[in-house]
């Protein structure tokens, strides 16, 4: 079992960073394949970034070169540092942890993720 916390959401002007973490409990951090999604209102919830127990990365087009992914297996954390923020950033961005070996081919897909956080809301402003 594993349980998700994200934090360091909150306000930002467009052009502005943010920081977010998520923290997770239980021993099988360090072999779990971790992803960050964001669901803004009335929208489907899709795929921001993702990271592989080796620290390969993959970020959705709308993302790259803005933000990166990183984790510290020694912290149970994974973080999503938000560069250049735009007003269309703006959703609940909520961490989520699997152990599947499809991960190197699903890493987009909500469905392959076992375990999800509640979410922590990242508000762009002009």
């Amino acid at each position: 079992q594993v349980q998700l916390v994200e934090s360091g959401g909150g306000t930002v002007q467009a052009g502005g960073s943010l920081r977010l973490s998520c923290a997770a409990s239980g021993r099988v951090f360090s072999t779990s394949k971790m992803g960050w999604f964001r669901q803004a209102p009335g929208q489907e919830r899709e795929f921001v970034a993702a990271i592989s127990r080796s620290s390969s990365t993959y970020y959705a087009d709308s993302v790259k070169g803005r933000f990166t992914i990183s984790r510290d297996n020694t912290k149970n954390t994974v973080y999503l540092q938000m560069n250049s923020l735009k007003l269309e950033d703006t959703a609940n961005y909520y961490c989520a942890a699997t152990m599947s070996g499809s991960f190197y081919l699903s890493f987009a897909k909500t469905g392959l993720y076992n375990y999800w956080g509640q979410g922590t809301q990242v508000t762009v402003s002009s």
